[in-house]
């Protein structure tokens, strides 16, 4: 069996949310060993999704939170791996501005739940404020944690839109991700990498 790692790409798409659109970059992240893995988020091309994941196995598709850039490819990535789609319940509102209430999601996230894949696990950190549903991924072993929109390079993510809130997202940032060890890597829903002592300082300075 080989060890568990983290792969990465990049794929360019839009994000639309009330009645704007904008052109975004968004980091596709898949978890796993060799033979088996998790797709974080499924961001605009479910081909660019799969040269990530190469002939391995998709165990699940979680969903950090539901804005359409994150999910708008996840039932088509489903459709072609066969893995299920998880998502935070709060998420649902956002989940039916894209989808619609005739396609859903298959298994509810849960707050302190563990997803095991190509040994190792990532336990589900319910971090709301970006969205209501937002959760990150911490994987203790690997030593990094996948925030999606929830923290950044540089701070917290966008509260400016529907469904977020500003005091919220900062509440969960110290609450949840700022009590991990500080060489913590974060790898972000876009751009670049940084650590959980990096945003911890930048945030309480």
């Amino acid at each position: 069996m080989s060890s568990p790692r983290v792969d990465h790409g990049v794929v360019s798409g839009t994000f639309s949310l009330d009645g704007q659109t904008f052109d975004v970059d968004n980091n596709i992240w898949v978890v796993g060993d060799g033979d088996e893995c998790v797709v974080i988020d499924a961001p605009h091309d479910v081909d660019a999704i799969m040269a990530v994941v190469g002939d391995r196995t998709v165990r699940a598709i979680v969903c950090t939170h539901a804005h359409d850039d994150h999910v708008r490819m996840a039932p088509a990535l489903r459709e072609r791996t066969g893995a299920p789609i998880l998502l935070h319940p709060a998420e649902r509102p956002l989940w039916e501005l894209t989808h619609g209430d005739a396609v859903s999601w298959d298994q509810d996230l849960a707050d302190g739940e563990k997803i095991e894949v190509g040994g190792t696990a990532l336990t589900v950190l319910h971090t709301p404020g970006h969205a209501p549903g937002a959760v990150c991924l911490y994987a203790g072993d690997l030593g990094c944690v996948f925030t999606g929109d929830t923290l950044f390079q540089g701070g917290p993510g966008a509260t400016g839109r529907s469904y977020s809130d500003a005091d919220q997202i900062v509440a969960s940032i110290r609450a949840t991700l700022f009590v991990l060890p500080g060489e913590t890597v974060v790898h972000t829903g876009h751009g670049d990498d940084t650590t959980i002592s990096a945003e911890r300082t930048a945030l309480t300075s």
